[in-house]
């Protein structure tokens, strides 16, 4: 399959802090990659390194046959193909639904009103929610404004969905629900690198597990292979502190 997300080698300091530490992987077309780890290992520093909100100091990052972290890359590009949901909503609070959704389709992507309205309609319609295209954010409960979210990062069809602990918010009653979402857009083929700790949901949603240890790549395979056949002690002892 062709690789949507290839990171070549790539590091990052923040001082005399090393964080990654030559990281090299990819992501091919329809895969749901989940990237585990404690905290500190260099997960939310990589994600941001593939979204352009941290700039890489060695190594290459390429999108598809771009790379881009080439200083001569069109970083506005680049992000209308990279979807990005974080675990803070980031909804407008004065804003309805349909408006947070379609914001960036009308005004960055320059789409008109009603091509970007019919399709926030579709999307909100496959989650239940199109009712509540004229709510407010305060109006939902925190599982609803998440999977809003999700839906404005999916409005202009990008190659790459990236999910920075979209759970880590939410209560633990709402968190099904996201999750849900997440394993319905696997199901049809969204290509996904998602940073989570829903260990569980990354055992049965996941096709690979890349395990970030002291900012390198520790292990990166199947889910079986990672969380429950691994060999090495450290790899074992982290996943011992999370029953699925």
């Amino acid at each position: 399959m062709t690789a949507v997300l290839r990171v070549e080698n790539v590091t990052k300091s923040f001082g005399r802090t090393p964080v990654l530490r030559g990281i090299s992987f990819d992501v091919k077309e329809h895969e749901v990659v989940a990237l585990l780890g404690p905290s500190g290992s260099g997960k939310s520093t990589l994600m941001k390194c593939i979204n352009l909100l941290e700039l890489v100091d060695d190594g290459r990052i390429w999108l598809g046959d771009t790379d881009i972290t080439d200083p001569r890359a069109d970083a506005d590009d680049i992000r209308s193909r990279i979807g990005v949901v974080f675990q803070q909503f980031n909804l407008f609070p004065h804003m309805t639904v349909m408006r947070n959704v379609t914001l960036g389709a009308v005004k960055v992507h320059h789409w008109d009103r009603r091509r970007a309205e019919d399709r926030a309609n579709s999307l909100l319609a496959r989650i239940g929610m199109k009712d509540k295209a004229g709510a407010y954010p305060d109006q939902l409960s925190g599982g609803q404004q998440q999977r809003v979210a999700i839906i404005r990062a999916l409005m202009t069809n990008p190659r790459l969905l990236l999910l920075d602990e979209i759970t880590s918010a939410l209560d633990p009653m709402l968190v099904g629900e996201v999750l849900d979402m997440v394993s319905e857009l696997r199901s049809q083929g969204t290509t996904i690198l998602m940073a989570t700790h829903e260990m569980g949901f990354a055992h049965d949603a996941a096709n690979r597990v890349l395990l970030l240890r002291h900012g390198t790549i520790a292990e990166n395979g199947t889910p079986q292979e990672v969380m429950d056949e691994s060999a090495d002690p450290e790899t074992r002892e982290f996943f011992r502190h999370f029953r699925r």
